[in-house]
């Protein structure tokens, strides 16, 4: 059985690199906001938008116990999802935890490219977002840090690069 659980914040490539790793192993991958949307039928940022984010992190915590049952899956959360509740804790009790660490200037240039609109950015200039990100990002990190697993991605800007750190977690987790 593979549990393999990816954080970090976003904008990390949680979801190209988790994508790119489940097809190269045959399993299947849950990214879990596209799972909460899909079972609450409404858009992360509707959710945040109707229960605020501390109503939007309880269901985020429900949907997560869910999804970590599962077996041969790689999962991967939200940016926030480690930092709440006993989330982290959790986690790595279910599987082997990847932290995908980048600098907070990789991660704006990463979102500031982003197609979507993440809640937490929504109406913020390009200095403004540096700003939370950075500020965010220290708040999280020792979160993040208790993954079992950490891999440097602010070189992942190409498909080789992905497939490299998609090679690193192979060996690091001898999957």
């Amino acid at each position: 059985m593979v549990r393999i659980i990816i954080i970090g914040y976003m904008g990390a490539g949680k979801t190209t690199v988790g994508k790119a790793l489940a097809q190269q192993m045959g399993i299947t991958f849950y990214d879990l906001d596209w799972y909460i949307e899909s079972r609450m039928r409404k858009t992360v940022p509707q959710l945040f938008a109707e229960f605020g984010e501390e109503g939007f992190r309880k269901i985020e915590y429900n949907m997560l116990h869910e999804v970590a049952e599962f077996e041969d899956v790689i999962i991967s959360c939200g940016g926030g999802t480690p930092c709440f509740f006993d989330n982290m804790e959790y986690l790595n009790s279910k599987g082997e935890t990847i932290y995908l660490k980048a600098t907070p200037e990789v991660l704006h240039r990463h979102l500031m490219m982003g197609k979507t609109i993440r809640p937490l950015l929504r109406n913020k200039t390009p200095e403004e977002m540096l700003q939370f990100i950075t500020e965010q990002l220290q708040k999280r990190e020792p979160f993040y840090l208790q993954a079992r697993h950490t891999i440097d991605v602010n070189l992942l800007d190409t498909y080789e690069k992905i497939k490299i750190s998609v090679s690193t977690i192979r060996q690091l987790l001898e999957v």
